[in-house]
């Protein structure tokens, strides 16, 4: 039997609502319903992709791989299985067209091993577990052309001889044809390793609200970690605050300073740059308020750094936004401790059909 999609949709948020409810259980009373996309967005809404690649009955196939259990003998054993999915259903309609321009026209693996397929917008990568140079020719007029029709403006080799679970790394990279930088629907500049929020809009939504709440204003400081491509420092500085952002992706960096170029930009891990970001505070606007914006990756806040921001950098309102309820809880159980009350928690399913639930802490500092 086929469910219908709200039948779906509606099982989806219990399940993501359980979890957060467990997961965020001491602040139960802040927990807001999740916000979620309309049902005409939650199939063919990723833009951005990282396909594993294998060579099956003479054709290149884009999938995934996953460990399966082997049953054969008396122990079981574990091997990494690849699962093709073509025609994805979640997969934007820019990801089948540039699979299907790519797919019949790249060389077979003896002469091209091609391992990741990696799409973020308009800037796609192919990942070759080599460091030789393969040949190129095949990437001809012709396919230049259905990759346009497609919406591709850039295509790149990306040589990695290590490549596994970390995909990209800082060397190997070969624009092949077309623009480096591309420009997404807010007109910010990405490359083709920017990590880009799979829905724009609901990211705009999360980004409208955390305004909102820090709320800066001219001669406001804001610190803005884990800062991306830099679509949160532009609005820092467009209402007139000083704005600091840190991001370890050079890539990242070189587009923020293109997107928010009112604002200091620092790359490397927020925990290593405490020292400029102490120098900044002291020295920048000192009447100002200190308010802290953070996008940390799964892992979280570093604990050096949430130890700074609770002893020196001490902002009167937070805004987090975290993509795991369990690292979230861990950061506010420590925030908390040092004198944050957790006025809200909202969160965004920005990754419908998944598991996966993106959510906005909203914190201020207790008076006194």
């Amino acid at each position: 039997m086929t469910l219908p999609p709200g039948c779906i949709a509606a099982r989806s948020a219990a399940a993501k609502d359980a979890w957060l409810a467990e997961a965020l259980e001491p602040w139960g009373e802040a927990l807001m319903p999740i916000e979620a996309p309309p049902q005409e967005l939650r199939w063919a809404y990723r833009d951005k992709v990282r396909l594993s690649v294998a060579w099956l009955d003479g054709a290149w196939r884009f999938g995934l791989r996953r460990k399966a259990p082997s049953t054969a003998g008396r122990k079981t054993r574990w091997f990494e299985e690849f699962v093709a999915i073509p025609g994805c259903p979640v997969h934007a309609a820019r990801i089948h067209a540039t699979l299907a321009a790519l797919a019949p026209a790249l060389p077979p693996p003896g002469d091209f091993p091609l391992h990741w397929f990696v799409q973020s917008g308009a800037q796609v990568v192919l990942v070759l577990k080599t460091a030789r140079a393969p040949a190129t020719g095949w990437c001809d007029a012709a396919l230049q052309q259905r990759l346009s029709a497609a919406g591709v403006e850039g295509l790149w080799l990306h040589l990695n001889p290590s490549t596994g679970d970390r995909v990209l790394v800082s060397k190997g990279w070969e624009l092949l044809w077309g623009s480096a930088r591309s420009r997404d629907a807010e007109g910010l500049r990405h490359g083709p390793a920017s990590f880009r929020q799979a829905l724009g809009a609901l990211h705009r939504q999360a980004l409208d609200r955390a305004e909102q709440w820090l709320a800066p204003q001219a001669g406001d400081r804001v610190l803005d970690l884990y800062a991306g491509t830099g679509s949160s420092l532009r609005r820092w500085t467009a209402r007139g605050a000083h704005a600091l952002g840190v991001e370890l992706s050079g890539e990242a960096v070189d587009c923020a300073r293109e997107n928010a170029p009112a604002a200091l930009l620092l790359r490397g891990r927020c925990s290593e740059r405490v020292p400029q970001m102490r120098d900044w505070l002291a020295a920048t606007a000192p009447g100002g308020a200190t308010l802290l914006y953070a996008n940390p990756p799964r892992t979280g806040l570093e604990l050096e750094l949430r130890a700074w921001i609770a002893a020196e950098a001490r902002p009167a309102r937070i805004a987090y936004l975290s993509c795991s309820a369990g690292t979230l809880r861990r950061d506010l159980q420590g925030l908390a401790t040092a004198g944050w009350r957790v006025a809200s928690l909202e969160p965004y399913d920005f990754l419908p059909q998944t598991l996966h639930v993106e959510t906005l802490a909203l914190l201020e500092r207790a008076a006194g």
